[in-house]
């Protein structure tokens, strides 16, 4: 009976607590939690989606923030990469195949980075992709192809912008360390630049039909930081669901007060070492990841992650829970470098047999322990454990409390069957001890030429 009081008691804060979080969300955020879940099914099932940064800062080829990281003038910076943008080799089509291909449900893409580059043809600024050699909007026909390929449309839009003339200096700012640019500060009209933003949010959320994913980046609260108040972080978010109603926004807004403000949380080039937890509940989570050190094109980088690395941080994202975000980072001419293509193929490689795994999974339940120097993926709704082998075991894996639960095994690349016994026979040499509650794979000495093997596992 104290058990069932106490259980009680718990649920009836958490209750309370989630009651609280919707009540000091504003009448237009409101949603239940059913409406919510319908919104992001999609995303949860889907899994894997595709980054790209590409803007002027693919030109000097050596980071995304080199505008910042050289402390290099918005008239320099301009001066020196604007009028050499030239993607002649800019082929949106071969981008989404190349997407479609690696297993890839979704694409976003940064329609403005942090430089205040725009790839569309806003009609707010002259510092666009019209205006450059280029010579015309980039991102309609990357949004047509991504369509055309049955992949999700994501843009990615910066609340920095280094380039805007009423946009504060900041400890952030590529002239942060430029006085004359600090006393510029009395000039410049925060104001003016937030209504300029929520006039390009509206052109892209007009403009090109539904719009899945918004992600916006960054907040950086505190001294010489900006925040939701900057931003007008609430106004900005409002509009965008009268927009586009349907569309699923990041946690980057500064609106952390409840859970209306944001609908997954980002963790950055980090992978938690299990599903995130707010208040004692598990959070919709992604985790944007680069092939390397850089997200923009960086031709010098060499810290590349290897094909089987990816592989198994797809795998490990999915079994805690999680999505995956990958990012490619095209040259100044329109493609993917061949470290990019290789990794891509890599990964398509293993998703054409091992997506299963993937595409409408999640962590495990409790009750099911991984073993050694393996994942473990669940799909819910066919009951299937999916057992995602890092090592190659000799001849025998064991699945700790598994007895008398699967109904059959099979490897998943090409549906052969796994033998499987629960014995537990002690006393002879050439004998097989297990615990009372384990199964024992029987499985081939020679590992399967497949990057990362799985044995999928239909539950009784």
């Amino acid at each position: 009976m104290r058990t069932c009081i106490l259980y009680l008691l718990l649920m009836t804060c958490l209750s309370l607590g989630n009651a609280q979080a919707q009540s000091n969300a504003p009448e237009w955020a409101k949603e239940t939690k059913e409406q919510k879940d319908k919104r992001m099914a999609w995303w949860r099932h889907d899994r894997f989606g595709m980054f790209i940064h590409w803007g002027l800062y693919a030109v000097p080829a050596r980071h995304e923030w080199v505008q910042q990281q050289e402390q290099i003038s918005t008239e320099d910076y301009k001066a020196r990469y604007f009028n050499l943008f030239d993607p002649d080799l800019y082929n949106p089509k071969e981008w989404a195949a190349y997407a479609k291909r690696a297993g890839m449900k979704y694409v976003v893409i940064t329609a403005r980075h942090h430089e205040g580059f725009s790839l569309w043809d806003t009609k707010v600024s002259d510092y666009k992709a019209p205006n450059t050699p280029a010579a015309r909007d980039l991102l309609k026909p990357f949004v047509e192809a991504c369509r055309a390929e049955g992949l999700k449309i994501g843009f990615y839009y910066s609340l920095i912008d280094w380039h805007h003339p009423d946009f504060t200096v900041d400890g952030t700012h590529a002239m942060r360390n430029n006085k004359e640019a600090r006393e510029s500060n009395s000039k410049r009209d925060m104001n003016k630049y937030r209504q300029f933003m929520k006039d390009q949010i509206t052109e892209l959320l007009t403009n090109y039909g539904k719009i899945d994913l918004l992600f916006y980046d960054f907040s950086y609260p505190g001294k010489d930081g900006k925040g939701h108040e900057d931003w007008d972080s609430e106004g900005i978010l409002m509009l965008t669901k009268k927009l586009q109603p349907e569309i699923i926004v990041n946690d980057r807004l500064d609106l952390n007060e409840g859970d209306w403000g944001w609908d997954y949380r980002t963790p950055e080039q980090f992978m938690p070492n299990k599903w995130p937890e707010e208040n004692g509940k598990r959070v919709a989570w992604e985790t944007c990841q680069t092939f390397s050190g850089s997200w923009g094109y960086h031709r010098d980088e060499n810290t590349w992650k290897s094909t089987n690395q990816l592989i198994a941080m797809l795998i490990e994202v999915v079994s805690k829970g999680g999505n995956l975000l990958l990012n490619v980072g095209p040259t100044a001419r329109g493609y993917f470098d061949d470290r990019a293509t290789e990794r891509l193929e890599g990964l398509g490689d293993w998703m054409k047999y091992n997506s299963r795994s993937i595409y409408g999974c999640t962590a495990a339940p409790e009750e099911f322990k991984k073993p050694d120097n393996c994942f473990l993926t669940y799909n819910p709704d066919t009951k299937r454990l999916y057992v995602h082998l890092l090592q190659w075991p000799f001849k025998t894996l064991y699945l700790p409390g598994l007895k008398g639960k699967v109904k059959y095994a099979q490897f998943l690349h090409d549906g052969s069957e796994v033998k499987y016994t629960s014995r537990t026979e002690p006393g002879s040499h050439m004998t097989i001890t297990a615990g009372e509650s384990d199964l024992i794979m029987d499985l081939p000495v020679v590992k399967p030429n497949v990057e990362i093997p799985v044995i999928e596992l239909i539950l009784e």
